[in-house]
């Protein structure tokens, strides 16, 4: 099928022909893409200098505008204008955030730039116009763009083809570990949190003289992430060496708090540093909401009394409170603690994302400073001979100055002259001729011939160390001790920010709005509602329920205790008895306390005691002994513990307390058997209790054979004590009943 070719009107560009290509397959290119786009040129980080275009390109357009740390600032809208126009084809707002964050102290470990004016703050406040703010490089940014213009890195055309850029920054400061980086592209993530510059000054000093040292020892210099907020990190010895091997991991943060003592041994808690990218204002929110919901049983109040540094005070509901289980609760609670994520996934030195650990990471950018040093020693060479070859022409031409001044004037070409003459290159003979008169005199001459010997002893030392390896690993590690000495641990800048510390002991206390004890009685209604009135011993007949409903369970228990409920999709669930709902109505459905489908019903509800066994029992026979222990949940969704089979619903939870099981089904036959011969589980279906052709299991229960086995009928129990009849073993048929035992061929 033939296709014609579209030419957009006005355009000079020749038609395009327009082809067939299935959606499918123009989809999956044009995301592929997409994709690439997203992982090499916005999100991941390089590996040697990291960083990202939009911030490369920001402080690339810093240094062209001349905004080093010593000269005025600029408005911060002229460069991010630059930005967009010349190198980063972006929305302003994108890129102004950009360079926001680079200036803010709380997000950046080393801040690259110095802003003047409102840049944001902890609270989550933004920063003004960009029209408002002022900005120019920190000396970090400066270390960063160290020799930009001795060809230590490769540029390419920007994105309009009118002007250059560099690929990667000379990185004269290892901005990867130090400040970090965090981004999300297409299928992959990095997230790597700031680290100390002193302590990676030590251990990639000691990877250049041990070039397959251990991540254990690099871990002993680099004992971890350190942020700008500061506060303590708790994580295991153990987990911080297996992330920094596998490259993944993450690091548990907590906020750094002191008790303050006050007046008449009353106390409050004072907290000074938060984790790192926690916004203070939702820290506060957060904790707000927990106290209006009672979710804070320990703590009263919270103020934030913060100025310049962090301060908020926690006060507790008493002073008997201990300050550590306070802290504990608001820990498990709030964004007092976090977890600092570890996604080392970079981009290597030819644009391939990779996951490393922290040896490749330390390795990559040693090696990118190897890189760069070849390349700005090579060019400082090319100058020097450049210029040694200028002072060779001179320094001929002060010997020989006469004859040289009248080649000058006397020759219509005097350059070819003076070049065959004095056999002088076209580069000598023109530096030559274009020599001041002022520079005849006796003490210019003498001057080259000391610029001459010095050159030449810088030409023989950059010689040497293009020459040997070793020469350069040793002037890299130079390099870092200069580095360690300006951001030393002892400098207010470099020193160390978070404090590494062991977890408490009380990281497996419970905690738990205190409750009152107090005497109940329990009601659960046949229809499915709930509730407690105060007291034991209760006129039955004066409790009231829904036209329509009765009672189903009643039973006596306290504000303290668990209570168990059995459905009969063999699932148990648990209630605090002083949650329940309580007062003169007829309380709330149960189902909205737990996750129970409108076809299942309960069927057992009994006070947890944690030394309690129970039969648990299924409609078709099936059944086995489970203790209490094994049987509490933890969320509404309860702890499955029976299996049911096909048809088969849970029917019957009988407390242990006998020898001998008792069971009938619903065909009127009585079954009784050692309760030894019934297996204790955990979960399960059990093992057959009673067989039945016709019928299923109806009810069961526990008993002492020599008590003797009783039962309900009417308003009298009943016993038999001769049951050899009806003893047999588990699985049985059983017989009929005794005379006088209840139609509904239960128990009770």
């Amino acid at each position: 099928m033939s296709r014609t070719t579209t030419k957009t009107k006005g355009s000079d560009l020749p038609p395009q022909p327009i082809m067939d290509t299935k959606l499918s397959e123009a989809l999956s290119e044009r995301y592929l893409s997409y994709a690439l786009s997203t992982i090499m040129a916005r999100s991941l980080p390089d590996a040697r200098d990291g960083m990202k275009p939009v911030h490369r390109r920001l402080l690339f357009a810093m240094t062209e505008l001349k905004l080093a740390p010593n000269l005025p600032p600029k408005k911060s809208a002229r460069v991010v204008g630059d930005v967009i126009g010349k190198y980063h084809p972006h929305g302003d707002s994108s890129v102004y955030d950009a360079l926001v964050r680079l200036a803010q102290d709380f997000n950046q470990r080393y801040p690259l730039i110095e802003g003047q004016g409102n840049f944001g703050n902890i609270d989550g406040d933004n920063a003004a116009a960009m029209r408002y703010t002022e900005a120019r490089l920190t000396e970090v940014a400066r270390l960063l763009m160290d020799g930009i213009d001795e060809d230590a890195v490769d540029f390419r055309e920007t994105y309009d083809g009118s002007g250059r850029e560099p690929v990667v920054l000379p990185a004269a400061f290892p901005n990867l570990l130090a400040n970090g980086a965090a981004g999300i592209a297409v299928g992959m993530a990095t997230s790597i949190p700031p680290h100390n510059v002193a302590e990676l000054c030590d251990a990639m000093r000691y990877l250049i003289k041990t070039p397959n040292a251990s991540i254990e020892k690099l871990v002993d210099f680099v004992s971890g992430p350190d942020f700008p907020t500061g506060g303590i990190m708790i994580e295991p010895a153990a987990s911080i060496v297996e992330s920094y091997k596998t490259g993944r991991g993450g690091f548990r943060l907590r906020a750094r708090w002191e008790k303050e003592e006050m007046k008449g041994g009353a106390w409050q808690i004072i907290v000074t540093e938060i984790p790192y990218q926690v916004q203070k204002s939702r820290l506060i929110e957060k904790v707000a909401d927990l106290l209006t919901n009672r979710k804070l049983p320990l703590l009263d109040d919270i103020r934030d009394e913060s100025a310049d540094d962090i301060r908020l005070v926690l006060v507790p509901k008493s002073r008997n409170v201990d300050p550590s289980l306070l802290m504990e609760s608001l820990f498990r609670q709030t964004d007092l603690e976090v977890k600092i994520p570890l996604n080392l996934n970079l981009l290597d030195k030819d644009g391939v994302p990779q996951v490393m650990d922290l040896r490749a990471a330390m390795r990559s950018y040693l090696d990118h400073r190897q890189d760069v040093l070849i390349r700005r020693s090579r060019f400082r060479l090319a100058k020097i001979e450049e210029r040694l070859e200028m002072l060779a022409g001179y320094l001929i031409a002060y010997l020989n100055l006469d004859k040289v001044i009248k080649i000058i004037r006397t020759e219509d070409e005097p350059k070819p002259v003076l070049m065959k003459a004095f056999a002088l290159t076209e580069a000598q003979a023109e530096a030559i001729l274009n020599m001041r008169l002022r520079s005849l005199r006796k003490l210019e001459e003498m001057e080259i011939k000391g610029e001459q010997k010095e050159l030449s002893g810088k030409q023989a030392d950059l010689k040497k160390l293009l020459k040997d390896e070793a020469l350069r690993w040793a002037h890299i590690d130079d390099e870092l001790v200069a580095l360690k000495k300006t951001f030393g641990k002892n400098t207010k800048l470099g020193a160390r920010r978070t404090q590494l510390a062991d977890a408490p002991a009380l990281a497996n206390v419970v905690f738990e709005e205190p409750v009152v004890r107090e005497a109940i009685s329990i009601i659960l209604s046949d229809k499915g509602w709930v509730r407690t009135m105060r007291g034991h011993e209760l006129a039955r007949e004066s409790i009231k329920y829904k036209e329509g409903d009765a009672q189903r369970f009643i039973f006596e228990a306290e504000t303290t205790d668990k209570i168990l409920l059995f459905a009969t999709n063999g699932r148990f669930y648990t209630l605090a008895a002083g949650k329940l709902p309580s007062g003169r109505g007829f309380g709330e459905p149960v189902r909205l306390m737990i996750d129970l489908a409108q076809e299942d019903e309960i069927i057992g509800m009994i006070k947890y005691e944690e030394a309690a066994q129970y039969i648990v029992a299924s409609t078709n026979g099936y059944g086995f002994i489970v203790r209490a222990s094994d049987v509490l949940a933890q969320t509404k969704n309860g702890r499955q513990v029976l299996n049911l089979g096909d048809k088969a619903k849970a029917s019957n939870l009988a407390v242990v307390e006998g020898d001998h099981v008792a069971v009938i089904g619903t065909n009127r036959k009585l079954l009784v058997f050692p309760l030894n011969q019934l297996s204790e589980m955990v979960r399960g279906k059990g093992m057959m209790i009673q067989k039945y052709k016709e019928g299923e299991l109806s009810d069961i229960k526990t008993f002492n054979l020599a008590e003797g086995l009783t039962w309900a009928s009417g308003e009298r129990t009943r016993t038999e004590l001769d049951l050899r009849l009806w003893l047999g073993n588990r699985a049985g048929v059983g017989h009929l009943p005794p005379n006088g035992f209840p139609r509904t061929n239960t128990f009770s």
